[in-house]
């Protein structure tokens, strides 16, 4: 676990000294889990938003974007449910002081024993070679089951009590696995409680006239309350979808892991609409749609895996997520859920207006049912900086720390480095970048010794370093050098931006899947 630790730590590391992401108003100490996205964050943060907005919306005919303010109508979270059951199950330890989320705990506890299971399989591997077969190890050792068996049923137990709000029972789940508050580590725990994750904020002139409203938890309901308006304006027909990014705000007791869990950070989430009666179909369809999505980023299948939710919501009839492996374990990357006519039906309800799709096939109006996607987009930019960054041994003896972002996402798709600041080198470098920079992020480098300069590059993720010498003079080529294998191949002047162009194109990547 500590090595895991280790990981993370150095992940946080990275991300600050190479202009990814930086504590909120650090110089006046920070803001608890507030975090702001540096310039290569920022370039990274919007790569990954455009390639699920293009997978999303321009590769679909039938699902369109939009832009929901941020600020709604209160009565909106009425209806949604969030003033009644936007809750966190909270507990205190008496010792510290210190507050957690009561399911977090557990699930953490769940988590060590999934860290027991890992480290058997590595035993196992070790000892059979390549004649392991994982899937029967997992099947048939003793000591797996019975660790799988506990890790199911300590779940199962704390999905039921959440869903019958028996709190009493959390904290006795709590009590009988002994869990300790890991500042104090003591078992002096108070009783669980609810509290209600909203920002409230007002609107208004004054605070006598002032509306009481609440920055949105979820982005969801901005796309819900203008179904009508993109449906007759489109001229959408079911099945359609209407996908949106933004900004979203939890008051969240116990934020942690970095950008992980936060107060202020952003989702990617497409409604599609649908006829009641289908959405099982389109349940599974999506699953696969969305897998494939992520896989296409080649960051490895056994690092994702479905969790089926024990606990449903009031509105659902199925939902799962997609769990990614982070440093500190598997955790919700994105969720997929059935949502019935829940959510058109309640705002039907509490706004007294008609929120129904008239099917002319079926030549009757109904109230559609909803699938969702939802996936943080914090979340993803963690799971693909965590799982990019290593260090590799080299064969000289010396080791590299290169960030390998998938070349569709890097911030900078190219680093031009004149090898001398002499001899006419500098002015067909220059020449280069003015020329590329139409068609993507590039960056002009030429201090430090050419072989620095790739370290450097390798750190901050550029796919391709593109050195300009003095033999570019004689015959128009350059040596293109890539970051994952430290490859060098010469190349002419006038095939590199069709050569670049094509590594990180769109189709190069969700073609693949």
């Amino acid at each position: 676990m500590a090595n895991q630790e280790d990981v993370f730590k150095k992940v946080i590391s990275h991300a600050k000294e190479y202009g990814y992401v930086f504590q909120s108003s650090e110089i006046y100490d920070g803001l608890s889990a507030v975090y702001d996205y540096g310039q290569n964050g920022a370039e990274l943060k919007k790569n990954i938003r455009e390639y699920w907005w293009q997978a999303m919306v321009q590769l679909h005919d039938n699902i369109v974007g939009i832009d929901a303010a941020i600020f709604m109508h209160p009565t909106t979270w009425k209806a949604s449910g969030h003033v009644d059951a936007f809750n966190d199950p909270l507990i205190d330890n008496k010792d510290s002081k210190k507050r957690y989320r009561a399911d977090v705990l557990v699930e953490d506890y769940v988590a060590k024993i999934e860290g027991k299971i890992d480290k058997e399989v590595t035993k196992a591997a070790k000892r059979f070679g390549e004649a392991f077969d994982k899937e029967q190890f997992l099947a048939t050792n003793g000591r797996v089951k019975g660790y799988r068996e506990k890790a199911e049923a300590i779940l199962k137990r704390l999905g039921k009590s959440l869903e019958k709000e028996d709190l009493a029972d959390v904290k006795a789940l709590i009590e009988e696995l002994e869990i300790v508050c890991p500042v104090s580590g003591s078992k002096n725990w108070t009783d669980v409680k609810q509290f209600n994750l909203m920002f409230g904020t007002q609107l208004g002139a004054t605070a006598e006239s002032a509306m009481e409203l609440y920055l949105r938890p979820e982005t969801a309901q901005g796309i819900f309350v203008n179904f009508l308006n993109v449906q007759k304006t489109g001229r959408m027909k079911i099945p359609f979808g209407i996908a949106q990014t933004g900004k979203a705000f939890r008051n969240e007791i116990v934020a942690r892991q970095f950008i992980f869990r936060m107060r202020e950070f952003e989702q990617m989430e497409m409604q599609y609409f649908i006829k009641p009666g289908t959405q099982q179909e389109w349940y599974e369809a999506w699953k696969e749609k969305r897998m494939n999505w992520h896989l296409s980023l080649g960051m490895g299948e056994a690092n994702y895996r479905f969790h089926d939710h024990e606990k449903l919501a009031h509105y659902a009839d199925a939902a799962c997520d997609i769990e990614f492996k982070f440093p500190f374990g598997f955790k919700e990357l994105e969720g997929i859920h059935s949502r019935t006519d829940f959510d058109l039906g309640s705002h039907e309800k509490y706004s007294n207006k008609k929120l129904q799709y008239f099917d002319p096939e079926e030549n009757k109006s109904y109230v559609p049912y909803v699938l969702e996607t939802s996936i943080g987009l914090d979340r993803m930019f963690l799971a693909v900086f965590s799982n990019s960054l290593q260090e590799e041994e080299l064969d000289n003896n010396t080791t590299r720390t290169v960030l390998k972002l998938p070349a569709v996402l890097a911030p900078t798709k190219a680093a031009i480095l004149p090898l001398l600041k002499r001899d006419g080198l500098p002015e067909i470098a220059q020449k280069l970048f003015n020329e590329l920079k139409w068609e993507m992020n590039v960056a002009y480098d030429d201090k430090d010794a050419v072989g620095r300069r790739y370290r450097r590059q390798d750190a901050i993720a550029t796919p391709f370093c593109i050195t300009v010498d003095h033999q570019t003079l004689e015959d128009e080529t350059v040596t293109i050098r890539h970051r994952d294998s430290m490859e060098q191949q010469r190349v002419k002047l006038a095939a590199v931006k069709e050569i670049i162009t094509k590594a990180v194109a769109l189709k190069e990547w969700l073609g693949r899947v």
